[in-house]
């Protein structure tokens, strides 16, 4: 059977199933194309090539079970991590963008293998630690500061090292573990010019985010400061190795107040989130789906 034949029967099955579950979406991950098919739930293409496990194939020499061996671990490897792929996807278009939750169907595709896959979107581990976060900081505001995150981190991909934290909730006691380090660009302003909630605003906090230091936010989105220095005592602060001050800082004012703290990494536009002084989440920087009708 052609490669043209397999992947129209992975395409088919894929909507029937997409349909019979009223999936909010279809994901599609590598190299295929639903152009043409006639379907009413919106089709989103991950930006992401996979490396092909023919990379990862042995000499003829070797015997035949090592051989097998080393071309069953990349497939297994490889089918896992598109996977994971789609399930980020669905997440991050789930938090930034209008996908609504509900199982989704992922269409997986390497120059070897095609497979189906389905995700229930509220079992995501980022869209359960936003629901940790409710009780401290309103879900829509830690939904503003997860797309400007992302947006930085992306900004951070195209040549420019952009890193920096938003400290969420406790103001008052995140204040006054904490100083400025420059002049408070956001001192004086009406709270209609400070507000997460409005996306006219963003552009700002972007900008904002080149300068030291860390953004401190209310619950309710209200930006009080940025470029403010955290004064925290960092012993037993258990982190990844090899971060900077700010993560280890962010998360350590999260263990002294009741802050939830989302920080972006310079090197690499890793988005994590901190809270109780311990890392929820870790996201590494994706494009987002690209969505085709």
């Amino acid at each position: 059977m052609g490669t043209m034949d397999t992947t129209g029967i992975l395409a088919k099955h894929a909507i029937k199933i997409a349909e019979e579950l009223c999936s909010p979406a279809i994901i599609v991950s590598g190299d295929f194309d639903l152009e043409g098919i006639e379907t009413n739930i919106p089709i989103y293409y991950v930006p992401r090539r996979q490396k092909s496990i023919i990379d990862n194939l042995i000499s003829d020499s070797q015997e035949d079970e090592k051989r097998l061996k080393n071309i069953l671990e990349p497939m297994a490897r490889e089918a896992s991590s598109n996977t994971q792929h789609i399930e980020q996807a669905a997440a991050i278009e789930h938090i930034i963008g209008e996908l609504r939750t509900g199982t989704i169907v992922g269409i997986i595709q390497t120059r070897e293998s095609g497979a189906i896959v389905t995700h229930e979107v509220s079992h995501s581990p980022l869209i359960r630690t936003l629901q940790e976060c409710e009780e401290r900081v309103d879900p829509e505001v830690m939904r503003a500061a997860l797309a400007i995150a992302f947006d930085i981190a992306a900004s951070g991909r195209e040549g420019h090292k952009i890193g920096t934290a938003f400290i969420l909730g406790d103001i008052e006691e995140v204040l006054q573990r904490s100083h400025q380090m420059i002049l408070n660009p956001y001192a004086g302003h009406k709270d209609e010019h400070r507000n997460l909630l409005d996306k006219k605003n963003w552009e700002s906090v972007k900008e904002f985010a080149l300068l030291d230091g860390v953004f401190v936010i209310s619950k309710e989105g209200i930006v009080q400061a940025a470029g403010r220095y955290l004064d925290v005592d960092a012993k037993e602060i258990d982190i990844e190795q090899g971060l900077g001050g700010r993560h280890v800082s962010a998360a350590a004012i999260t263990r002294d107040t009741f802050a939830i703290a989302v920080t972006i990494s310079e090197s690499g536009g890793t988005v994590r989130i901190y809270m109780d002084g311990k890392e929820l989440l870790c996201l590494d920087y994706m494009e987002r789906p690209s969505l085709q009708k």
